[in-house]
């Protein structure tokens, strides 16, 4: 178990290390390839946070282990709102005048009802993935024209964001390194039965042992250790925008990676192959629901966006602080049903 535990930690610190290494990469190749650094901003905003996740789900995925992905799909969004969020505010008030996230928020919230109601029988086909995939790329190309009529001052904020070095061969090494990094820190995330690496046995490591000897499912492996742990570099990085003043960065990464998220990561699962979706009895026979509190815990969170984005678009200390709390008692919810599970 102890090695478990080191090899997923060294494995968190490889990813947050490549993803870093990946996004700088990527953002030079872009600028030289001549994409404006606004676009590139707005591009990182969207996909960059989402890469640790995104990652760990493929490899989890390649590996027979969908339901630790998709857990940490769901798990994420309420990380990204309830402990990056809240952490963030916590450190500083965060003053938001990116006017396009309130539409957003709107997307997340009918994102993840829709994968509720596309998923009421179980399941998630590949016709529905898909629509899922297309709605992001619909939703991404509204955001950018939506974005380019923002105030002077946040369009000058999100360029800023995406500017980095345009050399070639350095941005090439960025890339290559992060992606290895990337790739090695998934595997040892994740382990579990048939996992190797560079000929080491992982069948004894990763996320799905220490899942199991801390008596959780694999939904709530994916939903608790996975997606906190993958949370925390954003954690870091989004409580010292705040304390520069970032709150637009901080709000659009936030809202970027769960619609990211709930579209793409999951509706992508589902392109790729139908996705089963583990069902929850809401009520004794009467009816169940797809990841039944996970996902209403994903929209009740993503609710909470909605008196700050059509408000006076600020997140208080306060705020910040009571996310905190909804998302401690959240996880005390979910391990207590697992101690009843169980």
């Amino acid at each position: 178990m102890l090695t478990a535990i080191g090899l997923f930690l060294l494995g968190l610190v490889l990813l947050a290390l490549g993803g870093d290494s990946i996004v700088k990469g990527a953002a030079g190749l872009a600028q030289r390839l001549g994409l404006t650094p606004f676009t590139t901003g707005l591009v990182l905003v969207a996909f960059a946070t989402s890469l640790p996740e995104l990652a760990v789900n493929l490899v989890a995925i390649y590996h027979g282990q969908g339901e630790l992905a998709l857990g940490n799909a769901v798990g994420s969004n309420v990380a990204n709102i309830g402990l990056t969020l809240g952490a963030a505010a916590l450190a500083a008030p965060l003053l938001v005048r990116w006017r396009a996230l309130r539409p957003l928020q709107l997307v997340l919230v009918l994102g993840t009802i829709a994968v509720l109601a596309l998923g009421a029988d179980g399941t998630l086909s590949r016709v529905e993935g898909c629509l899922l995939l297309l709605a992001f790329v619909a939703v991404f190309f509204f955001a950018l024209a939506r974005s380019r009529q923002e105030a002077a001052d946040v369009r000058e904020e999100i360029s800023e964001f995406g500017q980095t070095s345009t050399m070639l061969g350095q941005n090439l090494v960025r890339f290559i390194l992060g992606t290895a990094l990337v790739w090695i820190g998934s595997k040892l995330i994740v382990g579990g039965a048939g996992m190797k690496l560079f000929g080491m046995d992982l069948s004894d490591s990763g996320a799905a042992v220490i899942g199991q000897g801390l008596g959780l499912s694999p939904v709530l492996t994916g939903l608790l250790p996975v997606a906190i742990g993958t949370a925390l570099p954003e954690v870091a990085a989004a409580v010292a925008a705040a304390r520069r003043g970032h709150g637009n960065m901080v709000m659009g990464h936030v809202i970027g990676a769960s619609v990211f998220n709930i579209l793409v990561v999951v509706g992508g699962m589902a392109a790729f192959g139908a996705l089963a979706l583990p069902m929850t009895v809401m009520a004794p026979g009467h009816f169940a629901l797809p990841l039944g509190y996970e996902l209403l815990a994903a929209l009740a969170f993503a609710l909470m966006l909605y008196p700050v984005l059509s408000g006076e678009m600020r997140v208080s200390r306060g705020e910040g602080a009571m996310l905190l709390v909804a998302y401690g008692v959240w996880i005390a919810f979910e391990l207590l049903l697992a101690g009843k599970s169980g």
